[in-house]
């Protein structure tokens, strides 16, 4: 069987804009996955948009590439992760 490539999943692997730590995603703690991605974000020279904006487009964009795939409790943990992440960065 021949695999295809999606372009998504390089995108999540070997983003431009942000160098994430591997498995960020896959964290069972959402203040974890917050706390990593606002690192990232912080640290990226390469963003084109805000840290917070970077961050969460990049979050959001995992979320909607998995889909209906995505277990209902692993999308709980991200969307409690969003709201973690717009905390951290003094969003309501």
């Amino acid at each position: 069987m021949i695999r295809k490539k999606f372009w998504s999943g390089e995108v999540t692997k070997h983003s431009i804009a942000l160098d994430l730590e591997p498995g960020v995603f896959t964290l069972d703690d959402p203040e974890e996955i917050a706390a990593s991605l606002k690192k990232s974000a912080d640290a990226s020279i390469r963003c084109k948009a805000t840290p917070f904006r970077s961050a969460m487009n990049m979050l959001n964009f995992y979320i909607n590439r998995a889909g209906k795939n995505l277990p209902l409790q692993r999308r709980k943990i991200l969307e409690v992760a969003k709201t973690e992440l717009r905390r951290r960065y003094g969003k309501s």
